[in-house]
C-alpha cells in the first residue's frame, strides 16, 4: 500500500485538490456522520461528491490527485457511486491521466448512463514510471434534467499489479516515414475477458484494441502524428557475403533486483560472429516454465518489469546483423531470482470453531502464492491473556494450511489472539479475536488454609478458595 485517501479528513490533507467548475459545479467533501441528510439518494459515510441537480448538460467538475512518481508495478483502485431519486443516470464520471504535465487527452476510464447499486470498485493499471510522472483526474459531467449525485471514495495506490485490469508493457521505439505503417508489439497481462476493450493511447488519434494478450498493431502514421521521422537505410543487395550471425560472449550483467523487476546490462560489446549489430533483444523465461518473452533493447541498460516475486528467471541476449537470418543464437544465460514482496493481506475469515477449557481450534481461509508473494513464509498465532494480574504473551508457528489447535491454555480465561503472515520482506496480520476458554474442574482447596475449632454441639471450619478456580465456584461440600 503506497498511499491513498478515504476522505475521512479534509481532501487537502490527503494531497488532493479541487478545480472549480462552471457556475459553482464542483466536488465537495461530504460527511453524513457529522451532517446527516434525509435524501435517500445520498450514500452514508465520508466521501467526495458532486450534485448534478439543476445543472445544464455538459457542466464539468474536476478532482485532481497529487502527482505520482512510481518506480515499480502498481495499481490505483477506487470506489464510485452514481445515484438519483428517479433511478435515472445523473451524468457521467471520467478518469484522465496527464503524463509529465502534458495534455489531458482522452478518458482512460469512464462510466455513464447507469445508476449503481451501492459503491462499485474500479481499477486503473497505469504503466508510467520514474523519471516520468503523471496525475490522475476525476471528471464529473452533468446531464440536464437528470438530478442526482456522483461520488468517489477510497482512492488507493497499491504496490502490486491490479487484480483484473491488464497492464500494458512498454512499446519499442519505431521510426518510419510519413504515410508508412508502423507495427508495434502490443502486450498486456492481467485477467482480461473477451468483452473488455483495451485502449492503448500511443499518441493522439491512435488506439490499440488487442483480441488477446499477444497481438500486433498497425497504425497509419500521418503528417504531424509522429515526433521523429527518419528515412530507413536499405541494405546493399549487390554483394553476397558469407557471414556468421553475432552472439554475445558473456551473459547479461545484473544491476538491481526488485520484487517485480530486474535491471540488467546486456553486455553485448564482446561478440562471436560478424557485425554490425543493428538490433539487441533480451529473451527471458522462468527456469521452471516452457514459455519465453523477447523485448527489444534500445538503451545501455534495460529493466524487465511486471515480473513475479520470488521467481527464478533465465535471461539471455540476442543480437541481429543486417539481412534475413541475421539473428544469432542466444548468448550465455544470467540466472537470477526476484525478491519477495510484501504479502497482499493477512489471513482472512479467521474464526474459532472449537473452544474447550484448555485448548481452542482456529480456522481460516486457505491462501497461496498469490497472497504470500513469496515461496518462503511463516504463519504464526500470537496470543495473550492476564492471570493473577500478570500479563502473559506467546507466539506459536503454524505448520497446517487452514486450521490449528492452540493447546496448554488456562480454563475460563479471556484470550486475545491474531494470525500473522510474514515473509522476508514484510508481515500482514489478521483482525484480532477475543475469546474465552471453557470452565474446568477447580483445583484443590489449600490444606494450609483450612482452620476451625470445636464447640459443644458444632465444629467451625473455614478455608480459602482454590489457587486455580478454573471458573466460577458455585458450591463447596464438606
Amino acid at each position: 500500500f503506497l498511499g491513498g485517501c478515504s476522505f475521512d479528513e479534509h481532501y487537502s490533507n490527503c494531497g488532493y485538490s479541487v478545480a472549480l467548475g462552471t457556475n459553482g459545479f464542483t466536488w465537495e467533501q461530504i460527511n453524513t456522520w457529522e451532517k446527516p441528510t434525509m435524501d435517500p439518494a445520498v450514500p452514508t459515510g465520508s466521501f467526495m461528491m458532486v450534485n448534478s441537480s439543476g445543472r445544464a448538460s455538459g457542466q464539468k467538475a474536476h478532482l485532481l490527485l497529487p502527482t505520482l512518481k512510481e518506480n515499480d508495478t502498481h495499481c490505483i483502485d477506487f470506489h464510485y457511486y452514481l445515484s438519483s431519486r428517479d433511478r435515472s443516470s445523473p451524468g457521467s464520471l471520467n478518469v484522465y491521466v496527464k503524463v509529465n504535465g502534458g495534455p489531458q487527452g482522452n478518458p482512460i476510464w469512464n462510466v455513464s448512463g447507469v445508476v449503481t447499486e451501492g459503491w462499485v470498485k474500479a481499477e486503473l493499471a497505469i504503466s508510467t514510471f520514474w523519471p516520468h510522472f503523471y496525475q490522475v483526474i476525476f471528471e464529473s459531467v452533468s446531464l440536464k434534467g437528470h438530478p442526482g449525485y456522483i461520488a468517489v471514495d477510497e482512492v488507493r495506490v497499491l504496490a502490486h499489479p491490479c487484480r483484473k485490469a491488464p497492464h500494458f508493457l512498454r512499446l519499442q521505439n519505431v521510426e518510419v516515414n510519413v504515410g508508412q505503417n508502423a507495427t508495434f508489439q502490443c502486450i498486456a497481462g492481467g485477467k482480461w475477458s473477451q468483452h473488455d476493450k483495451l485502449w492503448l493511447q500511443v499518441k493522439r488519434n491512435c488506439a490499440c484494441v488487442p483480441k488477446r494478450f499477444w497481438d500486433s498493431l498497425a497504425i497509419q502514421i500521418h503528417s504531424g502524428n509522429l515526433i521523429l521521422l527518419t528515412k530507413l537505410s536499405q541494405a546493399s543487395r549487390d554483394f553476397f557475403l558469407s557471414t556468421e550471425p553475432p552472439t554475445p560472449i558473456a551473459p547479461p550483467e545484473l544491476l538491481a533486483v526488485g520484487a517485480t523487476y530486474l535491471w540488467i546490462k546486456p553486455n553485448a560489446n564482446s561478440i562471436i560472429g560478424d557485425g554490425p549489430i543493428i538490433l539487441k533483444e533480451v529473451e527471458y523465461r522462468t527456469t521452471t516454465g516452457n514459455w519465453a518473452e523477447t523485448h527489444i533493447v534500445d538503451s545501455p541498460n534495460y529493466k524487465l518489469w511486471h515480473l513475479d516475486p520470488d521467481v527464478e528467471y533465465e535471461i539471455r541476449v540476442l543480437l541481429t546483423r543486417p539481412g534475413e537470418g541475421g539473428t544469432g543464437p542466444p548468448g550465455p544465460p544470467l540466472t537470477t531470482r526476484t525478491k519477495c514482496a510484501d504479502p497482499v493481506h493477512g489471513p482472512q475469515n479467521v474464526e474459532v470453531v472449537d473452544i474447550r477449557s484448555r485448548q481452542l481450534t482456529l480456522q481460516w481461509e486457505p491462501f497461496g502464492y498469490a497472497v504470500t508473494r513469496c515461496h518462503s513464509y511463516n504463519l504464526t498465532v500470537q496470543y495473550q491473556y492476564v492471570f493473577n494480574q500478570q500479563k502473559f504473551e506467546a507466539e506459536e508457528l503454524i505448520q497446517t494450511s487452514s486450521h490449528y489447535t492452540l493447546r496448554g491454555l488456562r480454563p475460563f480465561m479471556t484470550i486475545r489472539l491474531r494470525l500473522a503472515l510474514s515473509n522476508p520482506e514484510g508481515k500482514m496480520e489478521s483482525e484480532e479475536l477475543v475469546v474465552q476458554t471453557e470452565e474446568d474442574v477447580p483445583g484443590p482447596v489449600p490444606l494450609e488454609s483450612i482452620q476451625g475449632g470445636p464447640f459443644e454441639e458444632k465444629i467451625y471450619v473455614q478455608w480459602k478458595p482454590p489457587n486455580e478456580t478454573n471458573g466460577i465456584i458455585t458450591l463447596y461440600e464438606v
